[in-house]
């Protein structure tokens, strides 16, 4: 009975180291980016007068991406508690989109499933969809594998940019536009992957509209609304065109 414990640990630790490999490749576009705007939110959180060892704790828990950028600014006095969980809702909803679609992708992962939730981040959300699984690798394995390495990442560029703050002080005006930077990237990335850009120009339809209506502190709600009722009424002919663009 131990000997065949052993023989199913042996095998589960064989096939994480497999699919530890064969995920990496996948990551390094994550890694750059992850090491450079984590490492900006960590001067930020330094700036704020706190250790480097509170930025990685930040990013081991929290690991909210744009979340922790704004949630610098709730470490004065006036902010109330009501204020942060609202706030960090309105720009973090987009997660709940990201969640509904995975549902069925997660069903099966055990206790992995709670940190897949957890770590459903845009970049890493985006491998998901994008990488396809290879030969010889576990499916939940390769995908619990790709979350935590971006993870590791972010929490490492979060603990290098507190730590390079402390040592040598630098204005940090400016430094959070690394994350619209690059959002930018994943969405040209993407568009480039893909040959149906349906769901793309539905996206920038969208904000747009609602950035123009509602103004730039109110549309995000409104926008990810809209994106999600058109994707979903629009689903077969989102499906066709994909369909037909996959047949070219």
């Amino acid at each position: 009975m131990d000997e065949k414990r052993e023989k199913k640990k042996e095998k589960g630790r064989s096939g994480y180291a497999r699919a530890l490999k064969a995920a990496f490749p996948y990551t390094v576009p994550v890694l750059t980016g992850y090491l450079f705007i984590g490492f900006a939110f960590g001067v930020m959180f330094q700036e704020k007068g706190y250790n480097f060892l509170w930025a990685g704790l930040v990013s081991l828990l929290v690991y909210a991406g744009s979340g922790q950028y704004l949630a610098v600014n709730f470490f004065a006095p006036g902010v109330s508690f009501i204020q942060i969980v609202f706030l960090e809702f309105m720009v973090n909803v987009r997660h709940i989109f990201y969640g509904l679609s995975m549902l069925e992708r997660f069903q099966n992962m055990g206790k992995k499933k709670l940190y897949m939730i957890f770590s459903l981040t845009d970049e890493t959300y985006s491998l998901l969809c994008l990488t396809k699984i290879p030969k010889g690798v576990e499916e939940d394995k390769f995908l619990f594998c790709i979350a935590a390495l971006d993870q590791s990442y972010w929490i490492l560029g979060s603990v290098l940019g507190a730590a390079a703050g402390s040592a040598i002080p630098f204005p940090a005006e400016g430094i959070d536009f690394a994350m619209t930077a690059l959002f930018v990237v994943i969405f040209v990335e993407q568009w480039l992957a893909s040959d149906n850009h349906i769901p793309a120009w539905i996206g920038l339809a969208c904000t747009g509209i609602s950035l123009l209506v509602f103004g730039s502190e109110n549309f995000l709600l409104p926008s990810m609304a809209g994106i999600m009722a058109l994707l979903l009424s629009c689903r077969k002919v989102i499906d066709t065109e994909g369909g037909m663009a996959d047949a070219a």
